[in-house]
């Protein structure tokens, strides 16, 4: 049997994170198993689902390399994958259920009859037997068994009658999904049985929480995945990061990639209690991932962010502007945030508004000009030169280094916390240096 699961969002919205959860470990599923990650459109919300959002949710699932086998634009021969599409495969099908007595016509709605005393028990694959049978399907009020919408008077499928259909001429096999899903599959396994149809497995997945144990929603910040790449993250960490929600890759093993976790990856060993969406380890494992990219990979991540707060990275090598990310040696727990820090490599600009030269003391001030003059005029011109030339000059007039390597680090960076000062103004150069000492009077 060839494993075929499936992704089926309602183009309503952006790719939250609980659908981009659901969808990365159904992609995990198809992959650790060599079957197939499905597609599906879930649109007969008419008023609500539009175009633009199908688009945003596609590229928030590209974005984050859930690339599926069939869909919507990949086509497949289990098409149409968008359920507007399908709207005769499931008028055919409520037919036979009328025509077999299984259902019953109201209007212009076609309507399940709910009988009692049929064991709806099912094995799940996170959470083991679920006893319940159809009784369970009353009406609360009255407390009679509460029958089945499957079509709606405006001729649109209702969700637990289309799923079942489309799941069914999918040959979907294993049905991967929210746990919010479990009060719904009793009623689809009622169908499953009226048409005689083979029942997938099902698994559902724990719900995600925010730090403070309630349900994930904006009051605990970012929602979509789109989001979290605006504000500098990682797609291999995201992925990482939500791959943790509800599974552990096992030996204490926090950071790896996608071809890892598709090796390792056992729904059976998928947790039944809710996950902590815990913004703090999405950091560390962003910051992990950023620190591990190939240098040109991530001068690829980071130049946007630098275009965004309008410093001239286009007029830099990109040699260069890879070596000074580099040699921010892992500072920065975001794109955004690295390039914040970097900023003084592309442009002395950020630098010049943020100098302030009242912390520096006459005493200090007076002896400046000349240790920066020796220091500019080393004949060799690497880090270890300037600190080599920095110690002599700083031992012979017997003062403290550390008060002339702050004071160049602040006039170079504009920052109290750097890489190596000498490190710095080494990548920087000569020129440049001499040009930052000159315009604060230092030099």
């Amino acid at each position: 049997m060839t494993t075929r699961v499936r992704f089926a969002p309602s183009p309503t919205g952006a790719l939250h994170i609980g659908g981009g959860h659901t969808a990365l470990f159904n992609w995990l599923w198809a992959r650790r198993t060599g079957g197939k990650f499905i597609l599906r459109i879930e649109d007969t919300d008419m008023e609500r689902s539009t175009p633009e959002y199908e688009d945003t949710i596609m590229s928030g699932m590209k974005w984050l390399g859930l690339e599926w086998d069939e869909g919507p634009d990949a086509g497949g021969s289990h098409g149409p994958y968008r359920q507007s599409e399908r709207l005769e495969l499931y008028r055919e099908n409520a037919e036979k259920l009328v025509s077999d007595g299984s259902a019953y016509r109201e209007g212009d709605a076609v309507i399940f009859k709910v009988r009692p005393d049929v064991d709806l028990s099912f094995d799940d694959m996170v959470y083991g037997r679920i006893e319940t049978a159809s009784d369970a399907l009353q009406d609360r009020d009255s407390g009679a068994l509460k029958d089945i919408v499957l079509i709606k008077s405006d001729g649109m499928p209702t969700y637990n009658y289309a799923v079942v259909v489309d799941d069914h001429f999918m040959e979907i096999t294993h049905v991967i999904r929210g746990e919010d899903h479990i009060s719904n599959t009793p009623k689809q396994l009622l169908l499953y049985k009226a048409f005689g149809w083979k029942t997938p497995y099902f698994a559902h997945l724990p719900m995600i929480l925010g730090k403070d144990k309630k349900k994930l929603s904006k009051r605990h910040g970012a929602t979509s995945v789109y989001e979290f790449r605006d504000m500098g993250y990682m797609p291999d960490a995201v992925f990482n990061f939500l791959a943790l929600l509800g599974w552990s890759a096992g030996e204490d093993r926090e950071i790896f990639g996608r071809e890892e976790a598709a090796r390792l990856f056992e729904l059976s060993k998928v947790t039944r209690k809710p996950s902590v969406f815990d913004p703090d380890k999405l950091n560390y494992i962003n910051q992990e991932h950023l620190k591990r990219l190939d240098p040109m990979v991530r001068l690829a991540h980071i130049k946007p962010f630098w275009e965004e707060m309008g410093l001239p990275a286009d007029k830099h090598d990109d040699a260069y502007l890879a070596e000074a990310l580099t040699l921010m040696g892992g500072r920065g727990q975001t794109a955004k945030e690295l390039a914040g820090f970097s900023d003084y490599y592309v442009s002395f600009g950020p630098v010049k508004e943020r100098w302030n030269s009242d912390g520096i003391s006459g005493e200090l001030r007076a002896g400046m000009k000349e240790f920066y003059a020796a220091l500019t005029d080393a004949p060799e011109w690497s880090s270890d030169a300037l600190e080599a030339q920095a110690r002599a000059w700083t031992e012979e007039k017997g003062v403290k280094m550390k008060d002339y390597a702050m004071t160049l680090r602040f006039a170079l960076t504009g920052m109290k916390v750097s890489p190596g000062v000498f490190e710095v103004a080494a990548l920087l150069g000569r020129d440049e240096v001499k040009n930052r000492l000159a315009f604060f009077g230092l030099g």
